[in-house]
């Protein structure tokens, strides 16, 4: 309660590009040093990843981006413009995030996917449920859309929860999108099928992604490695691939925990 609100401009900088760049970014939290001297760019509609060890600040990189705490120096900037510069409701209308713990509220499916753009239609909801492959199970449940799921959403699988999130950010159709290891709770069964939602929630858009799952992009435009708040190795899968480096390291024990077997 005594924590000072951010800074908030008294009038908003137009955007005409959504591509982001942080410019020589530090950050703690009180005196706990977590980022050091960041700097990277994503263009417009392309998807940059973001590893490495648990801990090493990637989820802290994309908070900054949707300013919930501001950097102690350097800046993030948006289509050219220092994000302290746009009025936090405005920046906030620009990002969509989906995060690995789902946030759903004691309410109907319909409520809760509207929290995206609070004035869609009942249509435009549903539209966005196909696009997440989630309009045929919510048709299911006993009262569909308007099925009270519990507070956390307690009453629909992970996978379930998932797909209601995606459905969400599709609605809002934000030019930003946020991935925070979106399937990494999700069952084998279902992972097909939030990957082919996700990849309709991200069409045409900047994306950036937490990878948990490191299959999962091989194809991207450009991966950051992190490590102890630094960016140790930047580059493509190929790039990092013929590194001898963290990101190799990592690569060569994913595929050999595929291989696990019980025998």
């Amino acid at each position: 309660m005594e924590e000072k609100p951010l800074y908030e401009p008294v009038e908003d900088v137009g955007i005409k590009n959504f591509d982001i760049e942080f410019r020589g970014v530090s950050f703690s939290y009180d005196t706990e040093s977590v980022l050091h001297n960041i700097n990277f760019r994503v263009p417009e509609k392309s998807v940059m990843a973001f590893v490495g060890p648990s801990g090493g600040g990637k989820t802290t990189i994309t908070s900054l981006i949707a300013r919930f705490w501001d950097v102690d120096f350097g800046e993030v900037r948006i289509g050219g413009k220092n994000i302290q510069e746009i009025k936090l409701d405005t920046l906030l209308s620009y990002i969509s995030m989906v995060f690995q713990e789902v946030i759903l509220f004691n309410d109907t499916v319909m409520e809760n996917i509207r929290l995206g753009r609070k004035d869609a239609t009942d249509e435009e909801v549903v539209a966005a449920t196909k696009a997440a492959r989630c309009h045929e199970f919510i048709n299911q449940l006993p009262e569909g859309y308007n099925t009270v799921i519990g507070e956390k959403g307690a009453r629909l699988s992970g996978g379930e929860k998932q797909r209601i999130s995606i459905a969400r950010a599709i609605l809002k159709d934000a030019p930003i999108i946020i991935l925070d290891e979106a399937t990494a709770f999700v069952d084998p069964e279902n992972e097909n099928i939030i990957q082919e939602a996700i990849n309709r929630l991200t069409r045409g858009k900047t994306v950036l992604v937490i990878a948990h799952r490191l299959s999962t992009i091989t194809h991207v435009d450009q991966i950051i490695v992190i490590e102890n708040g630094k960016i140790v190795e930047h580059g493509t899968h190929e790039d990092l691939i013929r590194k001898e480096g963290l990101y190799k390291r990592m690569w060569k024990a994913h595929n050999t925990a595929l291989g696990w077997r019980v025998s």
